[in-house]
């Protein structure tokens, strides 16, 4: 099984969101707080950690994707990704023109995880709302609430597909 999980919002937050309430940090977003920018001191949302481990031990390939298009920047992600010990696998950005759909129907997953953009505009901004509908019905989608993390979500990673 092949998971496409977005990072930002999803299961890595700034770090000054830590300790405020999921509407307080979309507020923070909103506001262009200063470390909203600063992707090398992210951190994870809740036990994302421990919830990709038991999905990747039970043979989940996990691809991260993240909103970053400057290499900077997706090196911050990566480093973040690797200091926190998730679990290893590619990460996926955006390149040139593409759109985050670009990225998704290039390496279809079984299942797409992401948040639903709430701080940035919504329903619009996430990526399986422009997804080919052909390409969608192959694609498990579970859209959760941005900063809410993935703790939620079963353990067996058969269960979400």
């Amino acid at each position: 099984m092949k998971i496409l999980i977005f990072t930002e919002g999803t299961i890595l937050m700034h770090k000054s969101a830590v300790g405020h309430s999921r509407e307080e940090i979309i507020e923070q977003v909103k506001d262009k707080q200063s470390s909203v920018k600063d992707y090398s001191s992210y951190v994870p949302i809740g036990n994302a950690v421990d919830k990709l481990n038991k999905w990747k031990a039970q043979g989940a390939d996990v691809i991260y994707l993240t909103s970053r298009k400057e290499q900077v920047e997706i090196n911050d992600i990566r480093n973040i990704l690797s200091k926190f010990n998730f679990p290893k696998g590619g990460l996926v950005y955006r390149k040139q023109d593409e759109g985050y759909k670009d990225v998704a129907e290039r390496i279809m997953p079984d299942l797409l995880i992401e948040d639903n953009c709430e701080s940035i505009g919504g329903e619009d901004e996430m990526t399986i709302t422009h997804i080919s509908e052909d390409k969608k019905t192959k694609i498990k989608s579970v859209i959760i609430k941005e900063f809410n993390g993935i703790d939620h979500l079963s353990d067996n990673v058969l269960e979400l597909v």
